[in-house]
């Protein structure tokens, strides 16, 4: 796991403009299910919380960008509370 952003991105984008999902539990899914891209974790959130999911991402081969804070993740994702962690999810196409 890098300590920086994922090269792709840049900075901290504007995850509204992506299908998203927010939170622990719904991230796990994506990731067992293969649908997550890319995930972003915030450095200030419980590391109970973000190392299982840094590793589960590892295991997959999922990125992961390590955001400044909760707060900032939660505003990037368009949410009015922090987020410890979310994911950019694979898009379906039919």
């Amino acid at each position: 796991m890098n300590d920086c952003t994922i090269p792709e991105c840049g900075k901290l984008p504007d995850l509204r403009q992506y299908n998203v999902v927010v939170g622990v539990k719904q991230l796990r899914k994506a990731l067992l299910n293969g649908r997550a891209r890319y995930v972003y974790l915030a450095k200030n959130a419980d590391p109970a919380i973000t190392l299982p999911i840094g590793q589960l991402c590892e295991e997959h081969g999922v990125n992961v960008c390590w955001c400044a804070s909760m707060t900032e993740l939660g505003k990037a994702c368009g949410i009015d509370v922090g987020a410890s962690a979310a994911a950019v999810l694979e898009e379906i196409r039919f």
